[in-house]
């Protein structure tokens, strides 16, 4: 089995759609599943260190989780079938079907990993563009020292 970490999420550009990126910390190919805004939403704030006024869905579930004293917890996304994402949450030694991002969302508020197998990343895993660092300088320092008449005809 492979440990994801939760790249985070970004917007697809061409249909604006939220996609969650798990990588292979040893690997850097990644899955990316498209998700809904609420569920991006709540991996966002998570990922943020949010805490809402008031316990969202997610929230709610991981208090209910540690509330009834469940300890051993761990998500695997198992599958994809016509694109779509499939995952497994399971609860001191329960499975229940559930959505990759509830499960992500549940992992980053409960601290536990979220797993694939090896045949699912080598299936579906992606290599993915990472910024180099030098890059990333060299764009702020542009945008440092740039001006609108720079763009002049």
């Amino acid at each position: 089995m492979i440990e994801l970490d939760v790249v985070g999420v970004r917007i697809e550009k061409n249909t604006n759609t939220p996609m969650l990126l798990l990588r292979d910390p040893d690997t850097g190919r990644c899955l990316p599943i498209w998700i809904g805004a609420a569920e991006a939403s709540a991996i966002v704030n998570a990922l943020e260190g949010v805490i809402p006024s008031r316990p969202l869905t997610h929230d709610l579930m991981a208090e209910l989780l540690s509330t009834l004293g469940h300890t051993e917890l761990s998500g695997h996304i198992t599958s994809t079938l016509d694109g779509v994402f499939h995952a497994e949450l399971t609860v001191d030694g329960q499975t229940i079907e559930a959505r990759p991002s509830d499960v992500v969302a549940l992992s980053l508020r409960c601290g536990f990993k979220v797993t694939c197998s090896g045949e699912l990343m080598a299936q579906v895993g992606v290599e993915m563009f990472e910024q180099n660092e030098d890059e990333v300088k060299r764009f702020r320092s542009f945008l440092d020292t740039v001006s609108p008449d720079d763009f002049e005809q």
